[in-house]
């Protein structure tokens, strides 16, 4: 079975950002109006995820209605609802703020659009084709990727 792709409401950035993190295709644009949202979400085959019992009502069948508020309840509820893994090789797969896939990259070539410490220190970079954001494995990264552990329960 392959992964389920996602689409988020405007109230779930918080879910959108940390399922781009563990690697899950989730797309999330809160300017985009409901029935813009749901249509794009059916047309591109997506689950469309959301805290309004109205858009949900409208959406169609591939909606889940989170009931809680709560980031660790709502991955809770993904993972028993539409049996989402985690995949330890997929964590940083995904940028975090338009959801491209990254591509790695030669440190050479993103040297001057970084701090000199990190150009000079960083082991590699992976840049995302989508919005040209660059990313690499800062004081963070052991964190986001522990907390993603325990999210998902792995």
């Amino acid at each position: 079975m392959s992964e389920p792709r996602i689409a988020c409401d405007a109230m779930l950035g918080t879910l959108a950002r940390w399922l781009r993190f563990a690697g899950f295709d989730t797309s999330y644009d809160p300017d985009l109006p409901d029935p813009a949202l749901a249509a794009a979400a059916r047309q591109e085959g997506r689950w469309l995820l959301t805290r309004d019992r109205r858009l949900a009502a409208a959406a169609g069948p591939r909606v889940i209605l989170l009931r809680h508020p709560d980031l660790a309840q709502q991955v809770g509820e993904l993972r028993r609802r539409l049996g989402l893994a985690l995949d330890p090789e997929r964590i940083f797969t995904r940028c975090s703020r338009c959801n491209g896939a990254l591509e790695p990259v030669e440190p050479e070539a993103v040297a001057h659009r970084v701090p000199p410490y990190v150009a000079a220190h960083a082991g590699r970079f992976v840049l995302c084709p989508g919005c040209q954001r660059v990313y690499w494995p800062g004081t963070h990264a052991q964190r986001i990727s522990d907390r993603i552990k325990v999210l998902f329960g792995s």
